[in-house]
């Protein structure tokens, strides 16, 4: 039985994108955003989306502010989102949510992750939930698939899982972030929104690539080589199965019909500086979602030699740094309705 509340009930989290090193690419559930492979992936620190979440007796519908916007597609999936927190705590109080994120949101950044990972701590502590965290991981993976990592910091991975109703395909921790710092130097080549968004991009993949079977049939054994690096602390070996993994899937999605193409000429003169100081004795090796920014990981003693050198690839806007990150947490209302 539905219940309202006595009185409108607030909290905000910030959380922070992840980025995969073991790629996740397909869908074997759309609805439940069911992967049709393992991912393994690390949060980064610097960058947040931070929301706050209010039910209340007086809202008619619910409502959502993205980055000082009314936004009426993502409110659907926020909608669809929160409905699993009422269901859980028996009301229909409906809500407003104001988020914002302090970099591109929609460009290829994981703006989706770090956006439904704060939305379900932030509604989980409002309607006094106390939900563990793999419940957590659960419903974020349900607005967006990486939202599951992004409940964690660090190193995590995200499990395939065998349930039909996808209750084990949540994300656990790997290691925590301090125990291997490394650092990330993000080279921004465009701040607009891909044409072809994620979920789209899967199902043409899924639909059309003739490499899909590979891809599915190649992925534990990658997982389980970037589980050891990690445990090792192995970075060459890390780097060598993070790369592979990334160009696999974007050659995955390249074979589509018709072809996706994520990149632009600033990404691939990146990566081919982020290459040529690999091969030089610099610790970096680079990755890419499904957008056109790339992502170089370092040892933090390389950090300002590979931000350096990205700034100076034509075309590169601007470099964010960034070292890895913690899980999504509770913060001040205050602080996310000043960010």
């Amino acid at each position: 039985m539905s219940t309202s509340l006595d009185a409108d009930s607030c909290a905000a989290a910030q959380a922070h994108p992840n980025i995969a090193l073991i790629k996740y690419w397909g869908k074997r559930d759309l609805p439940l955003n069911l992967p049709v492979v393992g991912s393994l992936s690390i949060t980064l620190d610097t960058l947040w989306t931070r929301t706050s979440v209010r039910f209340g007796n007086d809202l008619l519908t619910d409502r959502l502010s993205l980055n000082g916007r009314e936004d009426a597609k993502q409110l659907r999936k926020v909608s669809a989102c929160l409905d699993l927190l009422r269901a859980r705590a028996g009301t229909e109080a409906r809500a407003e949510v104001v988020s914002h994120n302090n970099f591109p949101t929609g460009a290829g950044l994981a703006s989706s992750a770090s956006g439904f990972a704060a939305l379900v701590v932030a509604a989980d502590a409002a309607l006094g939930l106390g939900l563990p965290q793999g419940t957590l991981s659960e419903f974020a993976r349900r607005g967006s698939g990486s939202a599951s990592r992004s409940i964690f910091g660090g190193y995590v991975e995200w499990a395939l899982g065998e349930r039909p109703d996808g209750e084990d395909s949540v994300a656990r921790p790997i290691l925590d972030a301090q125990a291997w710092p490394l650092r990330v130097a993000v080279a921004i080549t465009s701040t607009a929104e891909k044409a072809i968004g994620s979920t789209e991009g899967m199902n043409r993949t899924a639909d059309t690539s003739p490499y899909q079977r590979a891809w599915i049939d190649t992925q534990e054994a990658d997982l389980a080589e970037a589980r050891a690096a990690i445990v090792a602390r192995d970075f060459e070996r890390l780097a060598d199965i993070s790369e592979f993994s990334c160009l696999k899937m974007h050659a995955l999605a390249m074979a589509a019909k018709p072809g996706l193409l994520y990149w632009n000429a600033a990404t691939m003169a990146a990566m081919h500086a982020v290459r040529a100081l690999r091969a030089s004795g610099v610790p970096v090796f680079f990755t890419i979602d499904a957008g056109p920014q790339v992502k170089a990981i370092c040892l933090p003693s390389a950090a300002v030699q590979v931000a350096a050198a990205l700034r100076e690839v034509p075309g590169v806007l601007k470099v964010l740094e960034t070292g890895l990150g913690g899980p999504a947490k509770l913060i001040p209302v205050t602080e996310a309705e000043a960010a």
